[in-house]
């Protein structure tokens, strides 16, 4: 999105060094280089790492959309562009994230980057793990909001990648990129990417920026049909040229992709949290007890579900959690169930007596909309892939629970899916999954 670091000004004085990337977004190929490896100054491009780390930071439940923030004086001190902070104000995260995004307000920036890690240098560094995990090789970052600072650097290439990670990773929260105005709480803030996304057709964001030294900046993503196209402007001179430029560069890349292109989204890189705990509470801390598989009903034979023995013997060994938390997820699981409607509990009690009539139940993977899956990955054997599954499973219980275990034989290998989900439900269970470092995609329908 258009926004400044400092106040713009009509012209840069001097001219910074031009750099500028397209790609398809699409599949990430390469339309269009000029300079793109060079290191440059930012400016507030930066806040797209801010952001990504922001919506990664509430997707693994570091922190609410609703967490009111205590602003420090570091972050009122910022200077514009600026929402307006006070010190010691408290405001709602998701209004931090909206001035950011829309404004680029760099009080609401540094105010981000230490409601997540507790000061703008911890956040910094968590800024450089993430930059790495998705492959930026050529950046570094010292601060939240893009002014200019020793060290601070970029590339064309670096930041095209950013864009389509925000672009792809994130889709829940990529409107924010092209709203004209919106609330920030304090005040209803303009959008200051406005003029390009009103002129150019199919222009959705992402994100711009000027300092003196970086001169006029712009990581712009648009779709047309079904085409979309990410360009990355470093280096220009004002506004108008810029903007100018980077239409130019998307009519290019609109010019060169092709009609047809199998939509390849980035790898989702592994959490960079610095908080350990937030989504690994269910890893060893004691070895379980005993298998907590239901127990077979009378009628049912060993022989008859091979997998459930094979479970308890294997859930003995390889399980990678411990029994109060697991019973915990086990609870949580199929209550959930149970308000649904989707699958019949029995009390204690019946547990024990086992009622007259036997009871209906209905897996959880075959109730309406559940079309969508999970991968944790190819193996060499249909054994190994199994083996993954199941222990997999019994992981992630919360979210995995009445899901159908598959093993698809092709000319790779086996595939290990679970299959039966909603997409909510999908996208819940792989960013569980990544978090503890298991490889996880999701599945569409078909």
């Amino acid at each position: 999105m258009l926004a400044f670091c400092v106040a713009m000004a009509p012209m840069a004085t001097t001219a910074a060094p031009y750099a500028a990337m397209v790609v398809d977004a699409r599949d990430g190929k390469v339309l269009h280089s000029r300079n793109a490896d060079t290191r440059l100054h930012p400016a507030s491009l930066t806040k797209m790492m801010t952001l990504y780390i922001a919506f990664e930071a509430v997707e693994n439940g570091e922190i609410s959309l609703d967490t009111k923030v205590k602003i420090s004086k570091n972050a009122a001190a910022e200077p514009p562009s600026k929402l307006g902070l006070q010190s010691g104000q408290r405001i709602a995260f998701r209004y931090l994230i909206r001035a950011a995004a829309v404004k680029s307000a760099n009080d609401a920036a540094t105010a981000i980057g230490e409601a997540i890690e507790g000061s703008e240098a911890a956040f910094a560094r968590r800024m450089n793990r993430t930059a790495k995990a998705l492959g930026m090789s050529n950046t570094t970052f010292k601060n939240a909001h893009g002014l200019t600072e020793s060290g601070h650097m970029s590339t064309a290439r670096d930041m095209t990648t950013l864009g389509r990670h925000v672009l792809y990773d994130y889709p829940e929260y990529y409107n924010l990129f092209s709203r004209r105005s919106t609330s920030a709480g304090i005040k209803t803030v303009n959008n200051t990417n406005r003029r390009l996304l009103a002129a150019y057709r199919g222009a959705d964001g992402i994100k711009t920026g000027y300092t003196r030294a970086a001169g006029f900046n712009l990581v712009a993503s648009a779709e047309r049909g079904n085409k979309r196209v990410i360009a990355t402007v470093f280096g220009g001179r004002s506004t108008a040229t810029r903007n100018a430029k980077v239409a130019e560069l998307l009519d290019l890349g609109f010019g060169r992709s092709a009609t047809r292109v199998a939509l390849r989204k980035p790898a989702l890189p592994g959490y960079q949290g610095s908080n350990k705990a937030t989504g690994k509470t269910i890893r060893v801390t004691t070895a379980v007890k005993k298998s907590l598989r239901p127990r077979l009903r009378p009628s049912q034979t060993a022989e008859a579900q091979p997998s459930v023995v094979a479970g308890a013997a294997i859930a003995e060994a390889s399980v990678v959690a411990s029994a109060e938390l697991i019973e915990h997820d086990i609870q949580s699981a199929l209550l959930q169930a149970q308000d649904d409607g989707s699958i019949t509990l029995a009390s204690h009690q019946e547990e024990a007596t086992p009622p007259p009539q036997p009871k209906v139940v209905t897996r959880i993977s075959t109730a309406g909309g559940r079309h969508w899956g999970i991968n944790v990955g190819r193996y060499n054997s249909r054994y190994a892939a199994e083996k993954m599954l199941l222990k997999t499973a019994l992981a992630e219980m919360a979210t995995l629970d009445g899901s159908l275990r598959k093993v698809v034989k092709n000319s790779r290998g086996f595939e290990a899916n679970f299959m039966g989900l909603s997409k909510d439900t999908a996208d819940l269970a792989c960013r569980r999954l990544q978090a503890r470092q298991i490889t996880c995609y999701t599945l569409g329908p078909g």
